[in-house]
């Protein structure tokens, strides 16, 4: 890893700014080079618990480090001062790094921190990531839309911020409208959320996936129907974080395993929707 990355015209983090920045879903190799570029310069790092440790090994030499993580269950920082000690840091006229799993604005409460910090006059530049909902998925060979399946997709969170199930969804409008949904932080509730889409008309038989510590080499996954979802869960190793997928997108998995097949195992139905031809191009 070189020092500097090869161009002058990179963005400069100059004293007493922060940038907030997603760091993939894991694979450190998902990270953008905007991000990279953002580990070489800071000087404090605050970073939640959904950062792949790899990735801080690219920091600058000498790079404080703070971790800020939040998990479900477990004591953690409030929002609000982790949000006041970017603020604090930036005064202090630190090179500031707020690196987030995933997409800082995708359920990642980079809008809040965002916000917080403007209100405080503190300038800001927001790095976007992958979203483990997309790049996730992705590596579990399960695409997010597909010609010949869906032509809409819906991201929804499993939690509200009291720790329950989001009590302003309106289910039967999200299992009517969208072919795909796919649903973070959402194995707790399981059992509520597949009775609830259950409930709005989706099949019992749809096909779901569980996809846990998405990209990364404790990577693992569960092939599921609605109605077993939670008892699958339930039965599983699988610990959070994790992506739920619920949709026939998900059948694309049994073709499109490529972690799988690069370790030598070979597709298990090359027509997994029962088309009966091969995908046409484009």
């Amino acid at each position: 890893m070189t020092e500097t990355l090869p161009s002058a015209d990179w963005p400069t983090l100059d004293p007493g700014w922060v940038w907030l920045c997603g760091a993939g879903p894991g694979d450190p190799g998902l990270l953008t080079l905007h991000a990279l570029n953002a580990l070489r310069q800071a000087e404090v790092i605050v970073y939640d618990a959904l950062v792949e440790a790899r990735i801080l090994d690219w920091a600058r030499p000498g790079a404080v480090t703070e971790y800020a993580g939040k998990r479900g269950g477990k004591p953690s920082a409030t929002q609000r001062d982790i949000s006041l000690r970017l603020v604090e840091l930036s005064r202090a006229g630190k090179r500031v790094l707020r690196l987030k799993g995933g997409d800082p604005f995708v359920f990642g409460r980079g809008g809040e921190e965002a916000q917080t910090l403007v209100q405080h006059g503190v300038p800001i530049r927001v790095i976007p990531g992958i979203s483990a909902g997309i790049g996730g998925l992705a590596y579990a060979g399960i695409p997010v839309t597909h010609r010949d399946v869906n032509q809409s997709v819906t991201f929804v969170t499993g939690h509200d911020q009291s720790g329950n199930t989001p009590g302003s969804f309106n289910w039967r409008a999200i299992a009517e409208g969208s072919q795909v949904i796919v649903i973070y932080m959402g194995m707790k509730h399981a059992e509520r959320i597949a009775g609830a889409l259950m409930a709005a008309g989706r099949s019992a038989d749809e096909p779901c996936a569980v996809i846990a510590r998405a990209s990364t080499p404790d990577q693992r996954e569960l092939e599921t129907t609605l109605k077993q979802l939670a008892a699958d869960i339930a039965a599983s190793d699988l610990v959070p974080p994790a992506i739920i997928c619920v949709g026939r997108t998900v059948l694309m998995r049994q073709v499109l395993d490529w972690v799988s097949m690069a370790e030598g195992a070979a597709p298990r139905n090359l027509d997994p929707l029962g088309r009966g031809r091969p995908a046409e191009s484009a």
